[in-house]
């Protein structure tokens, strides 16, 4: 058999191209009939947001490797030049189907239903009225337009704001002729108006869209002169902190000062309206400094993400998922000791299917406890008005130790982490934030207990974020556990991040950016060898990502050894599967469904002795190689057999489930005629939760 070359680029996808089939699968949502309507705007909008996030810093990342000469080091080995180009391709086929989605589904199914976003051709006699009256007294007092010239150049515009181009004939106020100005909608406006009662008939909604508010009654703002059209647009930039943590001497003063200039980074991408003349178009691409490939002509508002608004404004429950109770695990009651229950033994919690109560339980009572007298946690993302940052001040206004690792380099939520760790300090909490070019992306908490006159450990591991609202709808796997030796591993884990020193070895735990990587390589490695000695071989990996190349060749290997190798990958997937003598033994599917799959999970068959991890971490190099992370073993019986049944259940999934073939495109799993659905996302909603 001919060597194989596993660093030949083709035998990997592209990360970036990969990404954007995730946000097309996310799309098909929204053409789904059966799901409820609403859910389907949702699909778009949230579609919307994801491409937003992947010009501000993937694309916007290729444009600055090209700038500096850094070449692009993907395993595809793709230039990237190239990659731009293939990216600006597709791009455009997403965002054209984005608009005709809307256009030709959604808004006439909503429609159907008495819901009607209103264009200005369809405004009533009292209709216009009262939009223009609204338009003088809310929206006009806020404007500023600004006519161009020498003296008022082209204005500097915040990421993703909402703009006109104005196009006029006349002479302005002091007799020279005026062309053209630029109106900047202020954030503060929303984006979508909804009628009122009075302008309509009972039981149905009608809205307007800013945009077309501001189109209709623009010559308000410009007396004297005629405006001959009116076109929005809206600019894209790099949104990417660009902070040097070797040079700076203190992480929280350089990102609190790189924050004020987020909204106004190098351009990226370019949307304008398809009815824009096309010399406008060209001077907004060039005062932009936009390659063609990078401008967007869309058909219908440029962000499409404030649809979302709709959502909470029409009280329609029958156009909504049906809401549903969190489930809490038996012996985990509101008012129960929840240290005496994890003594009993180990808690698994999967959300959003159980609550994350129990956690914030977890944390409450500690902080009240007078046994108790250290908590450690990190945070990466926590929300506003979080309860566990409530408890956790309250656990140092109490007297206990109190240290807390926030990773204030969480992208987007930077500014959110400022100000907890200001919040925090206030409260007496000591407070790191974690280590100079490695994100702290590990979820820990860690309670010590005085318990017989001997310190206890108490510990969560997760693999998601401490947020109480993200936890409704992401899922992701808790354990709380009594257990000493992964109390020790967590305890001198926040003793590294805190000291910089060096770690004893590890009882239980794998982490990144030590022992996780080579600990996964070698425990692939091990089936390997189990399939090769004619023992049971197989891997099941659930996780958001897989693109780290080492860990994509070891899983080519396992297959050519002729193990099964089964992997549920939410979103970016660089490798091939299906290929005939080096992946056919590989299988990938993504799960898109009503909760954000974000479980990252390893089985290893382990000739019947099988292996059950969760993490914190993705397969990629930045979780694996650069970034804090922890991986932890599923050890107790029950909690381990829920987990593989919960995986067996999710490659049985005919409903939301996608598979990936070898060119990187993804079909949606047929059912066959006979075939009973499986949706693995409604099954554990069913057996863990209470719906209604």
């Amino acid at each position: 058999m001919e060597e194989i070359d596993f660093n030949n680029p083709d035998l990997y996808l592209n990360r970036e191209l990969s990404l954007l089939e995730f946000n097309w699968r996310v799309l098909q949502q929204a053409l789904d009939t059966d799901v409820p309507l609403l859910e389907r705007l949702n699909y778009l909008c949230i579609s919307s947001t994801n491409l937003d996030e992947f010009f501000e810093v993937r694309v916007a990342g290729l444009i600055q490797q090209i700038e500096i000469g850094d070449p692009y080091l993907e395993a595809d080995q793709v230039t990237a030049n190239d990659v731009l180009k293939l990216i600006a391709k597709r791009a455009h086929e997403l965002v054209d189907e984005q608009y005709q989605v809307l256009n030709d589904v959604l808004l006439p199914a909503l429609a159907e239903q008495a819901i009607e976003i209103l264009p200005r051709a369809n405004w009533s006699d009292k209709q216009t009225s009262w939009l223009r009256t609204y338009f003088l007294e809310e929206v006009a007092p806020i404007l500023s337009p600004m006519g161009l010239d020498s003296s008022h150049p082209f204005p500097r515009l915040l990421n993703k704001s909402l703009n006109f181009i104005v196009s006029l004939v006349g002479k302005d106020a002091f007799g020279r002729n005026r062309s053209s100005a630029i109106l900047q909608a202020p954030r503060a406006l929303p984006r979508v108006i909804q009628l009122p009662d009075e302008l309509h008939k009972e039981g149905e909604y009608r809205f307007v869209f800013l945009s077309s508010i501001i189109h209709a009654f623009a010559d308000e703002l410009f007396h004297g002169m005629t405006v001959k059209g009116c076109y929005q647009f809206r600019v894209t930039r790099n949104s990417d902190l660009a902070i040097d943590t070797e040079e700076t001497s203190d992480l929280l003063v350089a990102i609190s000062d790189e924050l004020t200039h987020r909204n106004y980074g190098d351009e990226v991408r370019l949307e304008i309206a398809h009815t824009c003349p096309e010399d406008m178009v060209n001077f907004l691409r060039v005062q932009c400094g936009m390659h063609q490939n990078n401008v967007y002509l869309v058909n219908g508002p440029v962000n499409l993400s404030r649809l979302q608004a709709l959502y909470s404004l029409i009280e329609r429950p029958d156009l909504k998922f049906k809401p549903f109770i969190q489930g809490r695990p038996s012996g985990v009651a509101t008012d129960s000791d929840i240290f005496a229950t994890i003594r009993k033994q180990d808690i698994l919690l999967h959300h959003p299917y159980q609550s994350f109560s129990p956690v914030i339980d977890f944390l409450k009572q500690a902080a009240a406890d007078p046994t108790v007298l250290v908590i450690k946690q990190t945070l990466y993302r926590t929300g506003a008005k979080s309860p566990i940052v409530d408890a956790l001040v309250s656990a140092s206004q109490a007297g206990k130790e109190v240290t807390v690792v926030i990773e204030l380099r969480a992208r987007f939520d930077e500014a959110a982490n400022v100000a907890l760790a200001a919040r925090l300090q206030q409260a007496a909490v000591h407070v790191v934030y974690g280590i100079v070019g490695y994100k702290t992306h590990a979820k820990m908490l860690l309670i010590l207990r005085r318990e017989n006159n001997k310190l206890c450990h108490y510990i969560h591991l997760g693999t998601g974020n401490y947020h109480r609202s993200t936890s409704r709808i992401y899922t992701d796997y808790g354990l709380l556990t009594y257990n000493k030796k992964i109390g020790e591993d967590v305890s001198n884990l926040f003793a590294q991040i805190t000291s910089l020193g060096k770690i004893p070895t590890m009882h239980k735990l794998l982490h990144a950016p030590f022992t996780l990587h080579q600990g996964l390589l070698d425990r692939i490695e091990q089936e390997i060898s189990n399939a090769k000695a004619g023992k049971a071989a197989r891997i099941i990996a659930k996780v958001n990502a897989l693109v780290e190349p080492e860990i994509i060749q070891s899983f080519y290997k396992a297959s050519i050894a002729g193990v099964k190798v089964d992997l549920i990958v939410r979103g970016t997937c660089c490798i091939k599967p299906g290929i005939e003598g080096l992946s056919e033994n590989i299988h990938v599917r993504s799960i898109i469904g009503r909760f954000l799959e974000h479980t990252r999970v390893f089985y290893f068959e382990n000739d019947g002795e099988n292996e059950v991890w969760a993490a914190s971490a993705d397969l990629m190099k930045r979780n694996l190689l650069r970034r804090v992370e922890t991986c932890f073993p599923i050890e107790n019986k029950k909690a381990k057999k829920r987990v593989i049944n919960d995986l067996e259940l999710y490659l049985a999934d005919n409903t939301q489930a996608w598979f990936l073939s070898e060119s990187g495109r993804y079909t949606r799993v047929e059912r066959g005629e006979n075939e009973e659905a499986i949706s693995a996302q409604t099954t554990l909603l069913t057996e863990l939760a209470k719906t209604y």
